[in-house]
């Protein structure tokens, strides 16, 4: 069996300044419009959000961010994940990339304090179900296979007593409204994207470890739903 590795390499440190230095601040450095509140307090939130996760993550499980960073490069990652797993990523950008397009030519009328307040309230929450999840499971890895090598298992505890993966769903609760607070019509579509991504990825996840990982089954009857209580 390989060894985990502990140690945070130099490929991990640029990706994790890439997502909590340029990411974070693509509306304000696409539009220019340095004045533009929602999208401060977007970025300030994302950058202690990731900052506070990840090092939350990082002391309970040390391999978990290396084994994240290079998740694509793994040769048992299931087929299907090398196509969804990009494409989540690229849908992320996109609402951030066309909320910062939408800002600086004025595509959208723009929303109201009361619903911008309360699209701010589920994007903390989402963030936080999704940190949640990846401080409490060990194999929260960035691709879908088994990792054997990590002495891959069920995990139950936290936010996994709820639902099965929530992961997705509080990246759907994290993503959805972010346009809401951007004031970018525009950017619902990519937002609707990768919603659809993550539910087709969720159920392709969800059958694979059925079938693949041990004790998963038995979880699975335990916990009943995979994104949301009652619904599915």
């Amino acid at each position: 069996m390989e060894k985990p590795r502990r140690t945070i390499s130099p490929r991990v440190i640029v990706l994790t300044l890439f997502f909590i230095v340029v990411l974070p601040f693509l509306p304000l450095l696409i539009s220019r419009r340095w004045g533009w509140r929602e999208a401060w307090v977007y970025a300030g939130f994302c950058i202690v959000g990731f900052a506070v996760s990840r090092g939350l993550a990082l002391r309970r499980h040390p391999d978990l961010l290396a084994e994240r960073a290079r998740a694509m490069k793994h040769e048992n990652t299931q087929y299907w994940d090398k196509i969804l797993a990009p494409l989540f990523g690229v849908g992320g950008i996109a609402i951030l990339l066309i909320a910062g397009l939408d800002a600086a030519f004025e595509w959208s009328p723009g929303f109201g304090v009361p619903v911008k307040i309360v699209s701010l309230a589920v994007i903390v929450a989402g963030y936080a179900l999704g940190s949640y999840a990846m401080i409490t499971n060990r194999f929260f890895s960035g691709t879908v296979r088994i990792q054997q090598d990590r002495g891959h298992r069920v995990v139950s505890g936290g936010p996994y007593r709820w639902v099965r993966h929530p992961g997705y769903t509080g990246a759907i609760l994290t993503y959805v409204p972010t346009p809401v607070f951007l004031d970018s019509v525009w950017a619902f579509v990519p937002a609707a994207f990768t919603t659809i991504v993550m539910i087709i990825r969720a159920g392709l996840e969800d059958g694979f470890l059925r079938r693949e990982l041990e004790g998963y089954g038995d979880y699975a009857g335990r916990v009943r739903y995979r994104l949301l209580p009652g619904v599915w």
